[in-house]
Order: C-alpha cells, then sequence, then structure tokens
C-alpha cells in the first residue's frame, strides 16, 4: 500500500536534487517517489536512476523529452499510485518530523475507514511551508491556524478569513489522487507558473479538508534562475498571462459559491493577485507592446466574465494595478515595491 505518491519534476537539478529525494525516502515502503527527468542535459538522469538502483519498489523513474514542469506533473500523477499526491520541487524539501506526522495521520485515516470507524477521508491535506531566503539566510513560516481548524475535518463553509500574505499554494498541499484525475487536472507543457493551477482548480471538488500546523515543506527560494524571480517572471510574463486567462475561465465562481460562498470569496481573490502580478510587471517592462498586454488581458477578462471583471476591478486589490494613465501607473509600482519589502517575496 503506497500512501503517498511524490512527484519530483527535475529538469538539470543535479546540484541540489539529493537533499530533496533524501528527505523522502524517511517514508519508506509506504510511500513511492516518482522522479522524473525532464530532458535533462546534466547528470540528473544518472542520479535518479541510483537512486531507483537503491530503492526498487520505493522510487521509480521516468525519463522523458523536456515538457516543462506542467508535464513533469502529469507524468508523475498519471502513474501515481498513492492515496494522496504531492509536488515536490527538486530545490526544495520536507522536515523529517513533520513528514512523520503527516504519514502517521494518513495511515491512520486509512486504517479507521477500512475498520469503518469514519466514512470519509480527507480530500485534502493543509500543512504550512516555509520559505528559505538564499540572499539572507532567513526563513519565514507561512501557516494556516487563522483559517481552518487544527487536525479537525472541515469542508470550505467553517473556514475563517485568509490574511493577505495568505494563498493555498502547492507547497501547502497534498490532494487525494483520485480527486485529481476526477477532477481532470493536466497542466499546460512548456509553460511556468502552472502551479497557479494546481493549486485551484480542484478545490471546488474538495469536500473534506484537514490541516495540521506543521511545517512541512522548505521552499528554497534565492536563485537568480528562479521563475519567481522578478526579471525572469518579466521574460516570462506570456506565460504568466496565459496562465492567468486559465485561472480566470477554468472554474465557474459564480456556481461555487452557491455551496461553499468562503471558497468563491477566496478563489475571486486568487484570481485577483494573479492579475495583480500580470499587471505590474506589464508595467514594470515599461514598453507600448507591454502595455497593450496589460488592456488586452483586463478587456479579455470583461468580455469572457462581466460579473468577474467588475468584482476584480473594483472589489479587489488587481483593480489598484489596473489604473489609468502615468500617474496611475507609478503609484502601482511603488506600491509593489513596498510589498515586496514588507512580505520578502522575489
Amino acid at each position: 500500500m503506497k500512501y503517498i505518491t511524490f512527484t519530483v519534476p527535475c529538469y538539470n537539478s543535479q546540484d541540489y536534487m539529493k537533499r530533496c529525494i533524501d528527505s523522502l525516502l524517511p517514508g519508506g515502503e509506504d510511500v513511492e517517489i516518482i522522479i522524473v527527468d525532464d530532458g535533462s542535459t546534466d547528470a540528473t538522469g544518472a542520479i535518479a536512476d541510483h537512486y531507483e538502483e537503491q530503492y526498487p519498489g520505493i522510487v521509480k523513474v521516468v525519463h522523458k523529452k523536456n515538457g516543462g514542469h506542467g508535464s513533469g506533473v502529469n507524468a508523475g500523477l498519471a502513474l501515481a499510485t498513492g492515496i494522496y499526491f504531492k509536488v515536490v520541487d527538486s530545490d526544495d524539501w520536507l522536515e523529517e518530523s513533520a513528514y512523520a506526522r503527516l504519514l502517521s495521520r494518513i495511515k491512520g485515516f486509512y486504517v479507521k475507514r477500512q475498520a469503518r470507524l469514519v466514512s470519509e477521508i480527507p480530500d485534502l491535506f493543509v500543512c504550512n511551508y516555509v520559505y528559505d531566503h538564499l540572499d539572507d539566510g532567513t526563513s519565514r513560516v507561512m501557516q494556516y491556524c487563522n483559517i481552518f481548524p487544527v487536525e479537525e475535518m472541515c469542508d470550505w463553509n467553517d473556514i475563517g478569513r485568509f490574511h493577505a500574505s495568505q494563498y493555498l499554494i502547492m507547497h501547502a498541499l497534498i490532494f487525494r489522487t483520485e480527486l485529481l484525475r476526477q477532477v481532470g487536472v493536466v497542466l499546460p507543457e512548456h509553460t511556468f507558473y502552472v502551479d497557479n493551477i494546481f493549486a485551484y482548480q480542484p478545490l471546488p471538488s474538495v469536500d473534506h479538508i484537514y490541516y495540521m500546523n506543521v511545517d512541512l515543506y522548505h521552499y528554497y527560494i534565492g536563485r537568480e534562475d528562479q521563475s519567481v524571480n522578478e526579471k525572469v517572471l518579466m521574460r516570462r510574463i506570456d506565460q504568466q498571462i496565459m496562465v492567468t486567462q486559465i485561472v480566470s475561465k477554468c472554474v465557474d465562481l459564480h456556481e461555487v459559491k452557491e455551496t461553499y460562498p468562503k471558497l468563491a470569496e477566496y478563489m475571486c481573490r486568487n484570481i485577483s493577485i494573479m492579475m495583480a502580478i500580470s499587471s505590474i510587471h506589464l508595467l514594470l517592462i515599461n514598453s507600448q507592446e507591454a502595455y497593450s498586454k496589460r488592456e488586452q488581458l483586463w478587456r479579455g477578462i470583461k468580455e469572457e466574465n462581466a460579473r468577474l471583471y467588475y468584482r476584480l476591478r473594483c472589489r479587489t486589490l488587481s483593480g489598484l494595478t489596473y489604473l489609468p494613465g502615468k500617474l496611475g501607473g507609478m503609484v502601482t509600482k511603488s506600491g509593489y515595491r513596498a510589498a515586496r519589502k514588507i512580505y520578502q517575496f522575489q
């Protein structure tokens, strides 16, 4: 029995993938680790094969043509046999004691269901994650105690209010594998930022949530080539825009609101921050083409879903990133710089 499938998408990850994989191995035979070598040109594939030879029955390796992070997630999900599914990026790692607690809790739920002591198991486990900043050696924990009851089964009607810096990103989430398949989660290939889709699209299908206040996932941040680096994001702005458009269309928020109004509010806020990121970075690019793309992005939302457009424009943060004229652009950029210092994102 495999309780968790970990998928580790790797592209030229030879310098840091060992720390990641070594942090997953303590799960032993209770887990499977699918290392996806996404067309690497360094020693990534050989390192992955060595792990598979050392840990047969635990580690599986997929060698494939380069398709990007989403392609790696898709490959892992297609092969997953675990009850739960988690993506761990090759430069990140799990904290051992938190990992042990999570695995123990998952096994406990499964055993109780087999004994018919509980009728349901969680569709989604949520754990804390930690920003580990390379440049200054600092770290910051992102937790959800104000949102979810701790170690109690709940649903979206039981949640509290998200703070400005709180989002359910991929690093915090462990979905039930079958739920992801039922929802039809398939991420675009050759595209960055697709983790936003993974962390958004399945949420309305989640009926049972279990939050553990443990610092499970360490998110290694600060490399110059990371996709969230400001300069890198500006170069890949078309991919950010595309993912923002996909997220804005993949769920009917009006329908979600009928069952889970608090979730609908959160999901709207999620779209808002993605619109803000796209709008701000287009302003930072500071070209006529970028300004035109910014206008097209907002016009597309308005034409596709006027109700969502007016909510984003008038009632959320993203509206402040679409202020008219040069003065409006200056205000937006100043606010972004201030927020960057406060929240320490790249």
